[in-house]
């Protein structure tokens, strides 16, 4: 199964090359000369390589590293073919110091703990029972987020992004009777929540840069904080807690 989808990807590579070699030759950056043409075609091979590579790293299935090394090492070369730098193949050991670069992420993500892997999503509404993709310290890269589907039920939640939105809507949701954590914390996108009447929560919200926006309570601009609870929040057994915080974007919650 491995071999025959590696054999699949590197026809389908070269299918793509071919193209990118007839495009270049049509609109004159390269000769009619298809020996000139593979000049620009196998350093193009190694950038889509890499880039496959690193989408296969995102997505927990490793190969980031050496996909990453294709990128660079690839684009150097197309970019000595366009004249912008002296690179030449042959140049590949002064590439050196991406090892010691790569020893410093192992270091810095070597830990006695599961390493957690990155996910990379693009729309939860594409996933049948998204809901249930979401637990405790979940990571995704980029992605948009979504809990409205009739009953969906509320779970302990620690959600890390680095760029998406977020929409939450605890009116169509079975919450159960306990207390409920939910911790979303990202760089950059919105969280949009929909809160019923009927559920105490408290809220502490934080944005480097942006608004917050709680009922009738507004906080804009930089370094905005947040913090809201509902009268009976201590005394109620069922309720939510958020931690919400953003280095930019805006964070709104509603009530009907």
């Amino acid at each position: 199964m491995m071999k025959n989808s590696f054999l699949r990807n590197i026809v389908a590579l070269s299918i793509i090359l071919l193209g990118v070699a007839l495009v270049l030759t049509n609109i004159g950056l390269v000769s009619l000369e298809f020996a000139e043409a593979w000049y620009y075609i196998y350093p193009t091979f190694f950038v889509l390589l890499g880039m496959k590579w690193c989408w296969d790293g995102f997505r927990g299935q490793g190969g980031f590293t050496s996909g990453s090394f294709l990128v660079i090492f690839g684009s150097l070369l197309l970019m000595d073919r366009f004249d912008k730098i002296d690179f030449t193949f042959w140049d590949v050991y002064k590439l050196w110091p991406l090892l010691i670069i790569y020893v410093g992420f192992t270091i810095f993500g070597t830990s006695n703990k599961k390493k957690k892997k990155f996910q990379v999503l693009f729309d939860s509404d594409d996933y049948k029972e998204s809901e249930s993709m979401y637990g405790k310290n979940q990571k995704f890269m980029i992605g948009d987020h979504k809990f409205n589907t009739p009953n969906w039920k509320v779970e302990p939640m620690g959600i890390w992004n680095a760029v998406g939105d977020y929409h939450i809507d605890f009116t169509k949701a079975f919450i159960p009777d306990k207390e409920i954590p939910i911790r979303i914390h990202g760089w950059a996108g919105d969280i949009q929540i929909l809160m019923p009447e009927n559920i105490e929560f408290a809220v502490e919200a934080e944005v480097k840069a942006g608004d917050i926006i709680v009922f009738e309570q507004t906080s804009e601009g930089i370094q905005r904080n947040l913090s809201y609870e509902t009268p009976g929040y201590s005394e109620a057994t069922r309720k939510l807690t958020l931690n919400l915080k953003l280095k930019a974007g805006s964070i709104r919650i509603d009530k009907v």
